[in-house]
């Protein structure tokens, strides 16, 4: 499987596990393959519909996001999505 078939297999995976979030803005943020144990490991963010209004970030035009790290094995199948932790994310 090459990076853009994993990239869609992620962006998907996350589409179906939160489409009851209002997920908008689905987009590819890092992409690395683990040669050792054949493996991608893909960020994917994205917003949901209450990320907009945060308060004072809404004012300011800013929109949250949140990060997801999909791990998907060479046969394309998604094994885990897990927080992608962001320094200085309050």
């Amino acid at each position: 499987m090459n990076a853009k078939e994993a990239v869609e297999i992620a962006k998907s995976t996350v589409a179906d596990l939160f489409a009851k979030e209002g997920v908008t803005n689905l987009g590819l943020e890092e992409l690395e393959f683990d040669d050792a144990h054949e493996l991608w490991r893909i960020t994917i963010g994205f917003s949901r519909s209450w990320d907009s209004h945060q308060g004072i970030s809404a004012l300011a035009g800013v929109l949250r996001r949140t990060y997801k790290i999909v791990v998907i094995d060479k046969d394309g199948k998604a094994l885990s999505v897990k927080n992608r932790e962001i320094a200085g994310a309050a």
